[in-house]
């Protein structure tokens, strides 16, 4: 019983304050949108930058662990001909 009323007093003040906003306080509630445009707008553009940023050091990243394993890879490639030349020379 008690999540119903709870939906019930959800949808109560859900209306209430759709009916405030658009039938008593519109001129009040058109300048308090307008007004969080700016803010949004800032917000947006700082998200935005942040995750450019974000991008480029993993960008960076993945390419220098990129490089150690090729790096990597060529040491292993060499230590490899290193031994089967040791072989050779020891049959």
């Amino acid at each position: 019983m008690g999540k119903f009323l709870a939906i019930l007093i959800g949808l109560i003040a859900m209306a209430g304050g759709v009916y405030l906003a658009v039938f008593v306080w519109w001129r009040e509630f058109y300048e308090l949108v307008f007004g969080f445009i700016p803010i949004l707008l800032f917000f947006i553009g700082l998200i935005a930058f942040i995750a450019g940023i974000s991008s480029i050091k993993d960008a960076k990243r993945t390419k220098k662990l990129e490089e150690e394993e090729e790096e990597e890879e060529k040491k292993e490639e060499k230590e490899k001909v290193e031994e089967e030349e040791k072989e050779k020379e020891q049959e």
